[in-house]
């Protein structure tokens, strides 16, 4: 069944507007028809089943929403419901006075998967690239332990901090990228427009050239008949690794190397303990029982040693083993967060310990992402401006050369 937002005119010609589930368009105007309305417009907020069949095939091509529009989407559904709304309601609120046209649509679609049966969760499983596994895996403790309300709040708060610090460290990146992408326009421009003239009015003087010239004229020669060959084979590289990454068995291995790295596994390792932390703090400070929470927090978790380092501490507290010691039998996580786990444990506090896990863990993650950003900044105008140097020098060298025959 699909929804459908309407303007029509009542009888005594005053209008009149509102949202109307039907199974086609058709469907729809007939229903506004019998209830007495004239139908001046009628848009579709979610697929019809004629449309859903073809729904696979324009995915790949639809504009993901950003997490802003779903941060507002979730703080305004926890406002409503902690307000009493019903669930089926409060979707209807959020479609009739949502603004970005795709967040209703994909906010109708749920709220017709709820009036069919659906868990919200099990609804949100249909549109994974707007909602990521925390929010599932939040949304869908929160309805088991009956605090969907309470959790959506927290939810709500988490997605605006998420917010706030992927804005932050994408403000952070874009410089880096803007002198990565110039470097490889102006040294690439230079190899494959400006070194081959210059060569060819050296070779025409039939000197031997200097060694960084000759190494200059063969990565010029090179690059010029490869260009295109080395773009195709980057793009299928790319789609070839991307497969293989599919693969468990590799990807685990992968991320656990990536683990290892001085700076890689630092931020990765920091990012994953600030999402579990969060993950559990918002479900054990619910109420929601702290083996539910750890299997919830096992769907946030990106890194796969990570991941099911802590499916086997679940294992463990399931066998009456304190957390603070089955996560720390990995080794994988930091000590920091086993320490405030146990303080947390012996005092009672333990989703506040959580919760303050997690901050550190954010605040050390942006810290460090930013110096890290500070730091790679200069280093990448040096290396382009040693490279650049590089070419000039094995241009001048010749011309150098020449001059000293004519003296």
């Amino acid at each position: 069944m699909a929804a459908f937002n309407y303007q029509a005119l009542d009888p005594a010609g005053k209008p009149n507007s509102g949202m109307i589930e039907a199974d086609s368009a058709r469907l729809a105007r007939a229903a506004l028809r019998e209830s007495g309305l004239f139908v001046v417009e009628l848009n579709a907020l979610t697929d019809t089943p004629e449309q859903s069949a073809t729904r696979n095939i324009r995915l790949p091509f639809r504009k993901r929403i950003p997490l802003s529009e779903v941060s507002l989407m979730l703080r305004q559904l926890a406002t409503l419901l902690e307000a009493g709304l019903p669930l089926e309601q409060a979707l209807a609120v959020l479609i009739e006075q949502g603004g970005n046209p795709a967040m209703r649509q994909v906010v109708a679609a749920l709220r017709s998967e709820v009036l069919a049966g659906s868990t919200l969760a099990r609804a949100m499983e249909k549109h994974r690239d707007t909602f990521p596994d925390i929010h599932r895996a939040l949304i869908r403790a929160g309805e088991e332990s009956g605090e969907l309300d309470t959790v959506m709040d927290k939810l709500a708060t988490y997605s605006e901090g998420q917010q706030a610090l992927q804005q932050k460290i994408g403000l952070a990146m874009v410089y880096p990228a803007i002198v990565i992408f110039v470097a490889v326009l102006v040294v690439g421009g230079l190899l494959l427009f400006v070194v081959p003239p210059v060569v060819e009015v050296f070779q025409q003087t039939r000197q031997e050239l200097p060694l960084l010239t000759r190494a200059l004229i063969a990565l010029s020669d090179f690059l010029s008949a490869t260009w295109l060959y080395l773009i195709a084979l980057t793009v299928i590289g790319g789609i070839l690794a991307q497969r293989a990454l599919r693969l468990d068995a590799l990807r685990y291995q992968l991320h656990l190397k990536l683990l290892r790295l001085p700076v890689m596994g630092k931020l990765i390792r920091g990012s994953n303990t600030a999402r579990m932390a969060s993950t559990l703090s918002i479900l054990v400070g619910s109420g929601v029982g702290l083996l539910t929470a750890l299997n919830a927090a096992c769907g946030v978790m990106s890194n796969l040693p990570m991941q099911r380092a802590l499916e086997e501490a679940a294992a463990k507290v399931r066998e009456g083993v304190t957390l603070s010691r089955a996560l720390a039998a990995s080794g994988l996580f930091p000590p920091v967060l086993v320490h405030l786990i146990a303080s947390g444990e012996q005092s009672g506090r333990l989703d506040t310990m959580l919760d303050r896990v997690a901050k550190q863990q954010t605040q050390e993650v942006a810290g460090f992402t930013t110096a890290l950003t500070a730091l790679l900044e200069p280093l990448l105008i040096l290396f382009m401006g040693a490279v650049v140097l590089l070419i000039v020098l094995a241009i001048l060298l010749p011309i150098i050369q020449m001059n000293q025959m004519v003296k």
